[in-house]
C-alpha cells in the first residue's frame, strides 16, 4: 500500500525517528583513506577558496543515479527523491568517503531532524576537528553511530534555538 506523497511527509514530520537515522546495516559510513589525523592541515582543514567539500563532492547525476535505489532500499513508501538529500552520513568535511554508497543514504528533508540540522552539525564538528576540540575519529564516529545524540551533545537541545 503506497501512501500519498503529502501525507508521507506529514508522517515524517511528526514520528519522531522516521527517516531521521540512516539504517546502520545499510549504511554503515565509510572515509576517505585521504584524510587522517595527521593531513588535516592540508585536507579539510586547509583554508582555500575551494574547500575540501567542493573538490570531493560527486557530480550530482551520480547521487541522483543511486537515489531511486536507496529509496527503495529504505522502504521509504514516498519515493519522490525530492522530499530527500542523498546525504554523505560521514560528511566529507569530516573526511567521509564521496562515492562509497555504504556512506550515501536518503535522508528525509521534511522532520524535525532534517538535512539542514544535521548540515549545521556537520559545520559544528569540522570546525571542533580542525581547531583540535574533537579528535577526527572521534567526530566520524559519534556522526556515524547517531548524529542526533551528536547534535544534542555539541549543539544542546533544538527546541530551545532555531
Amino acid at each position: 500500500m503506497k501512501i500519498a506523497p503529502i501525507l508521507a511527509l506529514a508522517l515524517f514530520a511528526s514520528t519522531a525517528g522516521a527517516g531521521d537515522l540512516p539504517d546502520l546495516n545499510i549504511t554503515p559510513g565509510s572515509t576517505d583513506p585521504e584524510v587522517t589525523e595527521a593531513n588535516l592541515k592540508e585536507s579539510i582543514c586547509k583554508v582555500t577558496h575551494f574547500t575540501w567539500t567542493e573538490g570531493h563532492m560527486p557530480p550530482a547525476s551520480f547521487l541522483n543515479s543511486i537515489a531511486q535505489q536507496e529509496i527503495k532500499q529504505y522502504g521509504y513508501t514516498d519515493e519522490n527523491a525530492k522530499h530527500y538529500q542523498m546525504d554523505h552520513l560521514i560528511p566529507l568535511s569530516l573526511g567521509g568517503n564521496p562515492t562509497d554508497p555504504k556512506n550515501i543514504w536518503p535522508q528525509v528533508l521534511v522532520t524535525k531532524w532534517s538535512a539542514r540540522r544535521k548540515d549545521f552539525l556537520e559545520q559544528t564538528l569540522h570546525d571542533k576537528v580542525c581547531k583540535g576540540e574533537v579528535g577526527l575519529k572521534v567526530a566520524q564516529e559519534e556522526i556515524r553511530t547517531n548524529w542526533i545524540e551528536a547534535y544534542k551533545k555539541y549543539i544542546g537541545d533544538p527546541d530551545k534555538h532555531s
